[in-house]
């Protein structure tokens, strides 16, 4: 019998499936494999904030709650305050500075780590064409958002794995956290993102953490997908 590799919390895996029951059904299937999940927008109102809950307290995973809040200052405060009650671990805002800030006030005093949302990895040139953001390579513009989102306040960033390089090598990255969805192992179909690498590549890059959903919860052995990624992780 092939021995299981343990979780490693630079896996996280993305429970986007419909609502919490089939969440924790996977995450159940998944057992020792996966110690962090991300339960995002999506799911909220199938139940998410329970299961993050009752993946946190009775399963003692670790959560990622992938919200994007933005909003006014004000507002993006009181809701993150809101959430950081529940002692998750990362939660998402965009990374405009002005929300960055609101976000950290909001997690004063709690371990929540704020990540901010450079570019999303589902974008690109033309999108941003199409939202009016103004001229410049994705990459510069990445590179630019994650700066002025460190310097704000933000723990962390999400960022693709492309732009993973160019964010570590920041001064204003150093102790801070690069979160890479868009990563899929070699032969797995790209689906909805369009700036995808490898989890080897992601973590060479300067990637602390990486975010795969489809290519596990979609696949027909999700423990067997599941180890395989982590195999590439410990081989890096």
């Amino acid at each position: 019998m092939t021995q299981m590799l343990p979780a490693d919390d630079r896996l996280i895996v993305a429970l986007d499936v419909p609502n919490a029951l089939a969440g924790l059904e996977l995450a159940k299937a998944l057992g020792d494999s996966v110690s962090f999940y991300k339960i995002g927008l999506g799911m909220l109102t199938g139940g998410g904030l329970a299961l993050a809950n009752e993946l946190k307290l009775e399963f003692g995973k670790k959560i990622f709650l992938d919200m994007k809040f933005f909003d006014i200052g004000a507002t993006v405060e009181k809701a993150v305050k809101g959430i950081a009650q529940y002692d998750l671990d990362f939660l998402t805002v965009h990374g405009d500075p002005y929300v960055v800030k609101a976000a950290k006030e909001g997690a004063s005093g709690k371990n929540l780590k704020i990540l901010a949302v450079t570019i999303l990895t589902s974008l690109d040139r033309s999108d941003l064409d199409g939202a009016l953001i103004k001229q410049g390579e994705i990459a510069d513009l990445v590179t630019e958002r994650a700066a002025r989102a460190f310097e704000a306040g933000a723990d962390g960033v999400i960022a693709s794995p492309r732009e993973a390089a160019v964010i570590r090598a920041l001064p204003q990255a150093t102790g801070k956290l690069i979160v890479t969805p868009g990563v899929r192992p070699a032969g797995a179909a790209l689906g909805d993102q369009k700036r995808v690498e490898t989890p080897a590549t992601a973590l060479a890059a300067g990637a602390d953490h990486l975010v795969v959903g489809r290519p596990i919860w979609d696949a027909p052995d999700p423990v067997a997908a599941a180890q395989a990624i982590l195999s590439e992780i410990r081989a890096v």
